[in-house]
């Protein structure tokens, strides 16, 4: 699994959001973790070009993916969770997903669906009032 190293990570801080009391109101707990996807250095183009694809969403217009934390009520936890955040949707966007090899149905299931719309238009066939 890649990890993005944190010497590619800008950090900021801000004040939270919502509920918290004085706590809220007086620290900067809020965290936002800025990656530049054009510059990283553990990325191949081809990974990066699937990064930019899979987060299009996610992607600004200064090329990073930026993720935040507001929950937790110290600095230190919240940095830590956006950083997981972002390790787990660069993970996430990194997958190749496993190539679709076509199958085609067997005798035995193409007989079963026969012997199924058989049964079904004899059922209905049976419900017919015959005059």
């Amino acid at each position: 699994m890649l990890r993005v190293p944190p010497s590619e990570l800008r950090v900021t801080f801000s004040r939270s959001s919502g509920a918290g009391g004085q706590n809220v109101n007086k620290t900067s707990t809020k965290v936002i973790v800025h990656w530049p996807v054009g510059r990283s250095r553990v990325l191949t183009a081809e990974e990066k070009a699937r990064v930019r694809i899979k987060l299009a969403s996610r992607i600004n217009i200064n090329d990073e993916v930026a993720v935040k934390s507001e929950e937790e009520r110290s600095q230190p936890q919240n940095r830590a969770l956006a950083v997981a955040r972002l390790q787990a949707l660069v993970a996430r966007a990194l997958q190749v997903p496993k190539k679709r090899r076509p199958t085609k149905p067997t005798r035995a299931s193409k007989l079963r669906r026969q012997e199924v719309k058989i049964h079904r238009s004899r059922a209905k066939a049976s419900r017919k009032n015959i005059e």
